[in-house]
């Protein structure tokens, strides 16, 4: 009876705002179902980690990679970039970039400057790289300043937009041209890789990225994210320095457990696909309905803008993303689809709108 209740509940209102509101993909829940009462090492040595970490090796045709299991995107991206860099440098990214905006300072608070750069459709350039690095060489007081240090991305971007092959080349020869690392922010790449507009597989970020991770949270696990380092002990003593900064999980098995699942059988492949043709599905009607799209974005997020008082109202029936401001009436609003998005949601939500 709990669960019909709780069920009326959640049918009751349709849920839009982001791709992590489900629990776990079914396949995922039998294994942890199937695994729960066995004995294993703990700290991600044992056995099931340790066969999803080849699996993800060999997706990315890098044999010889490190690959580590963090709980969250946060979590990953102030554990690594803490890890990249020495106390007086900063991190490069772009002005929508998550971690420049929606982290909470989560960087800073490990000790190094965002160091923001423009945005264009979400993205950075590898000019604007090359300019950031540039400008501080030729600044007479560089000393007295924060030195650029290492670039982030991600893939999809903030704004769901997209890194080609050709984008992500120029970046990665800027990068190490000034040797300093790529990192690459994969919290929703299960999308980007569903997405048709796509040329950029697991294997090119390998080849391309020093470090780069690969999203489970809002890609099918309960919780998760898979830090790829193709070139092994690209950064010495990385284990401690996880567990120097809390995030070291004790019972490791269960990420790695969730990482062989979505591993196994090409599931993290096929798993992004729904969200894809749910977001294509919703695209098309409100193009055909004139709606104004603030970001133009192919993959599982869709930015439109709307007045203030029509948000109200659809508040009563359906849960958007809150993005942006755009002025005294009106704002920008995100559909987020996932993995999990139904058909039936998908409908109600376009007759609504």
């Amino acid at each position: 009876m709990l669960s019909v209740y709780y069920e009326d509940i959640m049918k009751a209102r349709l849920y839009f705002s982001s791709d992590y509101m489900e629990g776990a993909h079914p396949k995922i829940l039998e294994r942890l179902v199937e695994t729960n009462m066995l004995h294993t090492v703990g700290y991600g040595l044992d056995e099931f980690t340790e066969s999803a970490k080849e699996k993800i090796r060999q997706a990315c045709d890098a044999p010889e990679a490190d690959v580590y299991f963090l709980s969250g995107g946060t979590q990953t991206n102030a554990t690594m970039i803490d890890a990249m860099l020495p106390s007086y440098q900063g991190v490069i990214a772009a002005q929508t970039g998550h971690i420049a905006g929606h982290e909470a300072g989560a960087i800073e608070l490990g000790g190094h400057k965002v160091l923001t750069i423009p945005a264009h459709d979400g993205k950075v350039s590898a000019c604007d790289i090359a300019k950031c690095l540039q400008d501080y060489k030729d600044d007479a007081n560089h000393d007295h300043i924060v030195m650029p240090g290492m670039v982030y991305i991600s893939q999809p971007t903030e704004a769901g937009t997209l890194y080609s092959l050709s984008e992500l080349k120029e970046i990665s020869e800027t990068c190490h041209k000034n040797q300093i690392p790529l990192y690459l922010d994969g919290a929703r790449l299960a999308y980007a890789l569903a997405c048709q507009e796509n040329d950029v597989g697991l294997k090119e970020l390998a080849s391309l990225c020093d470090v780069f991770y690969i999203g489970g949270t809002k890609c099918g696990a309960l919780y998760g994210e898979a830090v790829v380092l193709p070139k092994k002990n690209f950064i010495p003593h990385l284990f401690t320095i996880i567990k120097q900064h809390g995030a070291l999980l004790a019972k490791g098995r269960i990420a790695g457990l969730q990482f062989e699942t979505l591993f196994t059988d090409d599931l993290y492949y096929k798993i992004g696909q729904n969200a894809i043709d749910a977001a294509n599905k919703i695209r098309k009607a409100l193009e055909e309905k004139g709606y104004e799209f603030a970001i133009t974005s192919p993959t599982n997020q869709i930015f439109i803008k709307l007045e203030k008082s029509k948000v109200k109202e659809l508040a009563e029936s359906v849960e958007l993303g809150f993005w942006e401001n755009i002025d005294d009436s009106h704002v920008v609003m995100r559909i987020a689809t996932s993995w999990a998005t139904q058909a039936e949601d998908v409908d109600a939500l376009i007759a609504l709108l």
